[in-house]
């Protein structure tokens, strides 16, 4: 039995950072998500010029990389840091090309597992190959976060549910960069959130790309999901840090404190979740079969 990555009943919360923005930070980051209720901490190593980010998020990788943050530096500070978090788990994410290209899909899964990452996103993984990728996982038993789009068919759409057991499967709010939001809002993937849950019903989905605002968390919520991701708006305030000179713990606790919303539950949302974020003391879990 293992852990499942977000609490039933709410939605749960996971947050996009750049590993290495700010530099040697990571785990005063991480220990404040930790105490502040966050569930999941999608970290990823920095690459560049990445086609999917907005601004805001290649500053911040620049930022990162011109700090010397690598894959196993990445490694290297989760293994020290993983041990010691309450509840908040990592998914980390890398960018096949820059890397993990060069590296054996076997001794990757295994060093990321033994770092204590929870999940794995490979970023613009080849589809020739992807079966190596996905088999090195398996045997490891390393649970991987799968993409789609609400455009997806649903063919795709049942191949990232099931490839996402044990983890969650990301749903892109839209087509675009991220940090912008969808023109018809987040409610409006209601329909592809119940695809999703039809094909693989104890897989989490996550819903990301323009969520900023207690408004953002509740149209997810509304739609059924069982996640949001925030990412660029918390990599601005990031920035927003380094630019006047503050602290960039204290400027993201800021921001969690603005988004966490106090809200009943939805009666009539697919799966009635709630948006409240509970303190991490007062949290309970209920255990799902392991993939």
């Amino acid at each position: 039995m293992s852990e499942p990555l977000f609490p039933d009943g709410r939605l749960g919360l996971a947050l996009f950072l750049n590993a290495g923005d700010p530099a040697a930070r990571l785990a005063d980051l991480a220990h404040m998500l930790d105490a502040h209720g966050v569930d999941v901490l999608e970290l990823a190593v920095p690459f560049p010029h990445s086609p999917t980010d907005g601004p805001v998020i290649r500053r911040s990788a620049a930022r990162a990389l011109a700090a010397g943050t690598t894959l196993d530096t990445v490694l290297a500070e989760l293994a020290d840091l993983t041990p010691q978090l309450t509840r908040l788990k990592v998914a980390l994410l890398a960018d096949w090309s820059h890397s993990l290209r060069h590296r054996d899909p076997a001794a990757t899964a295994r060093a990321v597992t033994r770092a204590g990452a929870a999940a794995l996103l490979v970023h613009a993984l080849p589809p020739r190959v992807r079966p190596a990728w996905q088999q090195a996982l398996h045997d490891e038993g390393l649970p991987e976060v799968t993409t789609c789009y609400p455009a997806s068919t649903p063919e795709v759409l049942t191949a990232a549910a099931r490839g996402a057991a044990g983890a969650y499967v990301y749903l892109v709010a839209h087509y675009g960069r991220s940090g912008t939001t969808p023109a018809h809002g987040h409610r409006a993937l209601a329909d592809t959130v119940a695809a999703l849950r039809t094909a693989a019903p104890a897989v989490p989905v996550a819903v990301g790309f323009g969520v900023k605002s207690a408004a953002d968390l509740d149209a997810v919520a509304a739609a059924g999901a069982d996640a949001a991701i925030v990412g660029s708006a918390a990599v601005a305030r990031i920035e927003h840090a380094h630019t006047e000179g503050l602290d960039a713990v204290e400027e993201l606790r800021a921001f969690l404190t603005d988004l966490r919303p106090t809200r009943p539950p939805y009666p009539d949302a697919p799966g009635g979740r709630t948006t409240t974020l509970t303190p991490a003391s007062t949290t309970t879990r209920e255990e799902q079969p392991a993939c």
